[in-house]
C-alpha cells in the first residue's frame, strides 16, 4: 500500500501535470457537427493504406471535384500515397473509398449518404454540394490532423463504422460579415468562407457598404473608393462610453477591387458558399453621399464619411438622380455576384431629412403616400423592380415591413422574431437572425474579461437554445422561414482575430441549428463533439473563444428547511461537464495542491472573494466577490412595475455590479422613478445603506437626480430619512456612481428607497437619445 505522504506526491503530480497540459479529447468517434439527419454507428474501423484509392467517375465533375479534394488534404496530412481513381471492378472490390451517383432522390439537392465499414467507405449524392458535404463528414471522422497544413503520418488514419443519410433541414444557413466598419483583408474573406464551409454552411453575406466607409470598387463611379472608401478618424472606444466622444485622429480605409471580389466569388462557389452582397439603402449611405452630395437632401451640408458608430440620419434623397445612381452601382454589384439575392439593407433609416425637404414633402403628396414609412416603401419596390428586371430578388432587413412591403422581397428579422412571423403571413420568405440569439458581435462571457463590444450578452449555450421556426406559425406558414443567419457587425472588432473570436465557436451552434432536423437538443452532447472540433480550428488555426471551461457564478439562498435558513450560497458552474473546479476563498489565487474542489453550493457567513479555476486550465481565471449584509436575499416590493426586475432579487443577491458594461446585474427603468421597500424581516440595526447607479449618457441611462433613504419599524410610516442630491457631471466616460446614506445608530425593519429621475436625456446632436426621457439603472442595495 502506498503511504499517504506518497499518495499526495503522486496527486500533486498528477493534478500539476493536468494543469500543465489539455488532455487530449476523443477523436475518430463521432463528434460530427452538424450532427447528421439520420445515423447509426457500426463496428470496426476503416483503415487508410498505401493501396488506398478514392474512386470517382472520370465524366462526373461533381465527384471528381469532391474526391480530388479529400485526396489532396489526405496526401498533404497523412503522407500515404492516396489518389484519384476511375472505378473498375478490381478496386470496386477493394478497399477503398468509392463515390457514386444517387438515383433514388432521396438525398435532395445538399443531401448525401456515406457507409463506412472496415471493408470501404460509399459516398453517393445527387449533386456538387451533396457530394462536397459527404467529404466534409468524412474529414470529420478521420482525426483532426487531416485539417493540418504539415504531414501527421503517426495519427491513426482510420474512420469508425458507421452509417447516415443526411441532408440539411434549411436551405440558407448564412453568416454576415460587416466590412464597412473594419475592413477585413480578401485573404481573411476566403478563410471565413473555408470555415463556415466545413461546418456545411452554404451563405455569406457580405455587408459592403455603410455610413462608415464604402468597400467596394464600382468603375462608373470612382470616388465612391477614392472618397468613400476613406474615414479622415474613428471612435475611441465604445461610441456611448465617452461623453463627449473622442476620436483617434488617424485615417482609415480600404476597398475591394472587382477583380478581388471576383476571386473570393470563385473561391466560394467552389466550396458551394453563395455569397450574398449587401449595399445598404436608403439609410446607412453617409460614406456614399460624401463622395457624391447631390444624392442626399442637402447637397450644399458638407457629408464626410462617419467616423461614430450608431444611427446616422443624413440617408438617400429619393430623387431620379438618386435611383440612377443605385441602378447603375447594382447593375455592376450583379455583375459580380451571380446568387439570387441582393442585399439592399432597409434599416435604420431615420426620416428627419426626409420630413425636412421640401422635395420629398412634395414627392410624398404627389405619390398620395400617407407618409414617410410609405416613401421608404416606395424607395425599397422601386429598388425591387429593377433587380427583379435583373432576374435578381432582394433580401432586407426587417424595417421593409414598414409602410408596405416590396412584392417578391425576402425578410431577414433581427429585431427579434415579429418582422420574420409578419413576413411568413404575408407569404414571404424569411431568414430568422434575430438579435437575441444571432448577433455574434454582443458578449460571451463576463464583459469585465472580454474585449470590448458592442454590448449585450450572448453566450453559446442561448445560441444553441435557438429555434428558427416561430410557433405562432401555423403549418402553411412555416415552409417561409428559408434559414437561419449569425451576424458579426465589426465597429469593436477591428482585426481578422477578433472576428474569428467574436464568431466561433457560437456560430458553429448556429451551423448545427441550420442542418439538423427540428426537434430537442441536448446541449452536453454538443459541447462534448465541439472540444474536438476545436481541435479542428486548431489545425485551421481559428482564432476561437476557449470559454468552455469559465467558471460561472450564481447566489441562492437556504430555504426555510434548511438549518440555518436565508444563508447565501454561491453555485459555480462551466459549460465543460468534464473539467474540474477548484476554488479558494481567503484571497489567495487557486491552486490543485492548495484549493477545494468544488463539489457543492458554498455556503458564506460574510463578504468573501471566491477565487476559481478550472482543471483543465481555462485562459481567464474567475475571482468575485459576494457581499453580506443585512438585506441579504431579502424581499422587497415595488410602488408600480418594474419590468427589469423578474423577482430573482437582483438587489439584495449578494452580487454587486463592478462594471458598467456588464449590463447583467442592473436592474433598469426607463422615464420613471423607482421606489422600493426592503423587508428585513425584523427590527434590525441600520448603520448604512450604500447603493449604486450606472451613467452611460450615450445610452440614455442618468444617475438619479436624489436619493432618499427611509427607515419604520411597522412598514406604515417613515420617520427616519436621508435624501442627498447626486451631483455626478455628465461629461466623462461610463461610471457607476456610489451614493450612501449614513444612519450611524438606527433601528428598523423596513428601509424604503426612493430614487429621482433625471428627466430627458440633454440636447446632443450627436446623441440619438437626445431629448427623450432617461432610463435610471440600480444595483445591490446594502444594508450595515
Amino acid at each position: 500500500m502506498l503511504t499517504q505522504s506518497l499518495k499526495t506526491l503522486v496527486f500533486l503530480f498528477v493534478a500539476l501535470s493536468a494543469l500543465a497540459q489539455t488532455p487530449p479529447q476523443p477523436d475518430n468517434e463521432y463528434n460530427l457537427i452538424p450532427f447528421p439527419a439520420r445515423f447509426s454507428g457500426g463496428a470496426g474501423r476503416f483503415s487508410l493504406s498505401n493501396s488506398t484509392r478514392i474512386l470517382a467517375a472520370a465524366k462526373d465533375p461533381a465527384q471528381q471535384a469532391a474526391a480530388q479534394l479529400l485526396a489532396n488534404q489526405l496526401k498533404l496530412t497523412s503522407g500515404l500515397p492516396i489518389a484519384v481513381a476511375a472505378p473498375t471492378p478490381a478496386l470496386l472490390k477493394g478497399r477503398n473509398i468509392v463515390f457514386e451517383k444517387h438515383t433514388e432522390g432521396r438525398c435532395g439537392p445538399e443531401g448525401y449518404t456515406l457507409r463506412v465499414t472496415p471493408d470501404g467507405v460509399r459516398v453517393t449524392a445527387e449533386t456538387p454540394k451533396g457530394y462536397f458535404y459527404a467529404v466534409q463528414t468524412l474529414m470529420q471522422l478521420l482525426p483532426s490532423a487531416v485539417y493540418g497544413n504539415v504531414p501527421a503520418p503517426s495519427a491513426n488514419w482510420s474512420m469508425p463504422a458507421c452509417d447516415l443519410l443526411d441532408r440539411p433541414r434549411f436551405a440558407y444557413r448564412g453568416l454576415m460579415l460587416d466590412v464597412s466598419r473594419h475592413f477585413m483583408p480578401a485573404s481573411f474573406i476566403k478563410k471565413f468562407i473555408d470555415v463556415m464551409a466545413m461546418q456545411k454552411m452554404n451563405t455569406f453575406h457580405w455587408h459592403l457598404t455603410d455610413d462608415q466607409g464604402w468597400r467596394i470598387e464600382i468603375k462608373k463611379y470612382p470616388k465612391l473608393t477614392q472618397v468613400g472608401s476613406q474615414r479622415s478618424e474613428t471612435l475611441i472606444g465604445h461610441y456611448a462610453e465617452n461623453y463627449p466622444q473622442q476620436y483617434d485622429g488617424k485615417p482609415y480605409g480600404g476597398f475591394y477591387t472587382q477583380e478581388q471580389i471576383k476571386d473570393v466569388v470563385r473561391y466560394a462557389a467552389a466550396r458551394h458558399v453563395t455569397i450574398v452582397p449587401e449595399v445598404e439603402l436608403p439609410g446607412h449611405a453617409l460614406a456614399a453621399l460624401a463622395a457624391y452630395p447631390e444624392l442626399g437632401c442637402e447637397p450644399s451640408k458638407g457629408y464626410a464619411v462617419g467616423t461614430r458608430w450608431g444611427v446616422i440620419r443624413d440617408v438617400y434623397c429619393p430623387s431620379d438622380k438618386t435611383f440612377s445612381f443605385i441602378q447603375d452601382v447594382l447593375t455592376e454589384v450583379m455583375a459580380l455576384f451571380p446568387g439570387k439575392y441582393i442585399h439592399i439593407g432597409g434599416d435604420e433609416c431615420p426620416k428627419d431629412a426626409w420630413k425636412n425637404s421640401a422635395f420629398c414633402q412634395a414627392l410624398i403628396k404627389k405619390l398620395k403616400l400617407k407618409n414617410e414609412e410609405e416613401l421608404q416603401s416606395y424607395f425599397i419596390q422601386r429598388v425591387e423592380k429593377f433587380v427583379n428586371s435583373k432576374g435578381r430578388a432582394i433580401i432586407g432587413w426587417d424595417e421593409i415591413l414598414e409602410g408596405g412591403l416590396a412584392p417578391n422581397a425576402t425578410v431577414m428579422s433581427w429585431r427579434g422574431i415579429q418582422g420574420g412571423i409578419e413576413a411568413a403571413k404575408q407569404k414571404h420568405n424569411v431568414v430568422m437572425t434575430p438579435g437575441q440569439f444571432c448577433y455574434l458581435d454582443k458578449y460571451q462571457a463576463d464583459p469585465a474579461t472580454e474585449p470590448l463590444t458592442i454590448g449585450g450578452y450572448l453566450p453559446l449555450e442561448k445560441v444553441y437554445t435557438y429555434e428558427p421556426v416561430p410557433t405562432e406559425l401555423a403549418a402553411s406558414e412555416q415552409k417561409f422561414i428559408q434559414g437561419v443567419q449569425g451576424n458579426i457587425w465589426t465597429e469593436y472588432i477591428k482585426t481578422p482575430d477578433a472576428v474569428e473570436y467574436m464568431a466561433f465557436p457560437r456560430a458553429v451552434a448556429l451551423a448545427e441549428i441550420g442542418w439538423t432536423p427540428a426537434g430537442p437538443r441536448n446541449f452536453e452532447d454538443f459541447t462534448t463533439r465541439l472540444k474536438t472540433h476545436l481541435q479542428r480550428l486548431d489545425r485551421k488555426q481559428v482564432n476561437y473563444a476557449k470559454r468552455l471551461l469559465d467558471v460561472r457564478a450564481e447566489t441562492q439562498f437556504t430555504g426555510e428547511g434548511a438549518a440555518t435558513p436565508g444563508q447565501l450560497q454561491v453555485r459555480l458552474g462551466k459549460l465543460d461537464t468534464d473539467s474540474k473546479i477548484y476554488f479558494t476563498t481567503n484571497g489567495k489565487e487557486p491552486r490543485v495542491d492548495a484549493s477545494t474542489e468544488y463539489i457543492a453550493p458554498i455556503t458564506l457567513t460574510k463578504t468573501t472573494t471566491i477565487r476559481a479555476i478550472t482543471v483543465p486550465a481555462n485562459d481567464k481565471p474567475f475571482s468575485e466577490t459576494f457581499y453580506i449584509h443585512r438585506a441579504k436575499g431579502k424581499p422587497y416590493t415595488y410602488v408600480g412595475n418594474v419590468p427589469g426586475d423578474d423577482g430573482r432579487k437582483k438587489l439584495t443577491d449578494g452580487q454587486v455590479a463592478s462594471s458598467p458594461k456588464d449590463d447583467r446585474p442592473w436592474v433598469q427603468v426607463g422615464g420613471a422613478d423607482i421606489q422600493l421597500t426592503i423587508d428585513l424581516g425584523e427590527v434590525k440595526p441600520v448603520t448604512k445603506v450604500s447603493l449604486s447607479f450606472l451613467k452611460k449618457v450615450m445610452f440614455g441611462v442618468l444617475p438619479p437626480k436624489s436619493v432618499e433613504v427611509a427607515l419604520s419599524r411597522e412598514g406604515d410610516s417613515f420617520k427616519e430619512a436621508i435624501a442627498q442630491p447626486i451631483n455626478e457631471p455628465l461629461e466623462g466616460p461610463w461610471r457607476i456612481v456610489p451614493a450612501v446614506a449614513d444612519f450611524k445608530t438606527a433601528r428598523a425593519r423596513y428601509i424604503r428607497v426612493t430614487v429621482k429621475n433625471y428627466g430627458n436625456v440633454p440636447n446632443d446632436p450627436t446623441n440619438e437619445r437626445s431629448g427623450r426621457p432617461a432610463s435610471l439603472a440600480i444595483d445591490e442595495v446594502i444594508v450595515e
